[in-house]
């Protein structure tokens, strides 16, 4: 299975840089295996059942792009060179990994100063990334960092215009509690209050689970063979109370329904090989790409997603590579918006999650 089998033409002014508002007004795509109907993300809870749980992820997104000024003395005075540092993950010992540019201006043991309040000391430096340790921490940090930091709009928008004011709020779900994603969980950006209560009044269950997305989902796959490519870790949790209700679901007979490719991935990781959900926390560094048997997945709601890219690879296992194919060509001929900020695809796979021919 070569890289290039997941490739396609996106002509570049589908690629949303703002979202529509009121956010269900977008576009939502439902597939039915090949059979595709046209609707708005409002039009949800007609395409569900009572009975059916949507899960959602709750992760917040920290504004995780800083510029600074790294300082440093030499033999000719003072050394002065501005640094753009994109935090990444979050380590276990309350540090953080970055990616920064320049890369060649820093060392171990520089210090970057981002505002009068925040400042962090390089660590150590690998391969394209930094470790970092703020001079705050928790509840001090989280200030300091919402008013240096600006959003982390991905690549291929931030090439086309700067994050700004309005992005705080458009570039962060409604149900987001807990802070640490570096990147939104965009499927979820289509929701506001009042769709949600139409959901539950329909009979549409909602459950939350949180994995903080790493700035590793932008990164391309570099091998052509995608059975080599290796995914990015990032942390997640599922409660005990959410697994137990996924389970609940599905003994029931209704179906459990992601809203997004990073809740699919964390209930795909906590499923065992019967289906349950157990509960969970820790680093999930799950790849599924055709040929991978869900778990516990029966559909999926999502935005449309890069060439060649690891979600382009998702939904083909989910749809089939042929049936989701017959989708991105029908998403660019009716001129769907792709991408973090853009329309909404609902997809509910002929046969079965996984159960399709390519």
């Amino acid at each position: 299975m070569n890289l290039s089998d997941f490739d396609f033409d996106l002509p570049e002014h589908l690629i949303a840089t703002r979202p529509v508002r009121p956010r269900p007004a977008a576009r939502m795509l439902v597939a039915h295996g090949a059979r595709i109907t046209d609707a708005h993300v409002r039009d949800l809870p007609s395409f569900l059942r009572p009975g059916d749980r949507l899960v959602l992820n709750n992760t917040r997104v920290i504004p995780a792009r800083l510029s600074g000024t790294r300082r440093r003395e030499t033999t000719h005075g003072s050394g002065v060179a501005r640094i753009e540092v994109t935090l990444a993950a979050p380590r276990p010992d309350g540090g953080w990994t970055a990616l920064a540019k320049p890369l060649r201006r820093l060392r171990a043991g520089d210090v970057i100063t981002f505002s009068d309040r925040l400042e962090a000391t390089v660590r150590g430096l690998g391969e394209g990334v930094i470790e970092l340790d703020f001079n705050l921490t928790g509840a001090a940090f989280d200030a300091a960092l919402a008013e240096a930091g600006a959003m982390p709009l991905p690549p291929y928008i931030a090439s086309r215009r700067a994050a700004d004011a309005q992005d705080v709020e458009d570039y962060q779900t409604v149900f987001a509690r807990h802070s640490g994603a570096v990147a939104a969980p965009t499927a979820s950006l289509h929701f506001d209050d009042a769709l949600l209560a139409r959901l539950r009044a329909a009979g549409v269950a909602v459950t939350e689970v949180t994995l903080h997305v790493g700035a590793g989902t932008f990164l391309p796959v570099k091998v052509e063979d995608v059975a080599t490519h290796r995914m990015h870790a990032e942390w997640g949790e599922v409660t005990a109370g959410a697994a137990e209700a996924i389970n609940a679901t599905r003994a029931a007979g209704g179906r459990v329904i992601p809203v997004g490719t990073t809740a699919l991935r964390l209930i795909e990781t906590a499923a065992d090989s019967a289906g349950t959900v157990r509960p969970w926390t820790g680093e999930t560094d799950i790849f599924i790409y055709p040929g991978y048997r869900f778990r516990a997945t029966d559909a999926l709601m999502t935005n449309f997603h890069l060439p060649r890219s690891t979600l382009v690879m998702l939904v083909a296992a989910l749809m089939g590579r042929a049936t989701i194919r017959r989708i991105y060509e029908h998403a660019i001929a009716q001129e769907y918006r792709f991408f973090s900020y853009g329309d909404a695809s609902l997809l509910f796979p002929e046969n079965g999650p996984g159960d399709v021919a390519d």
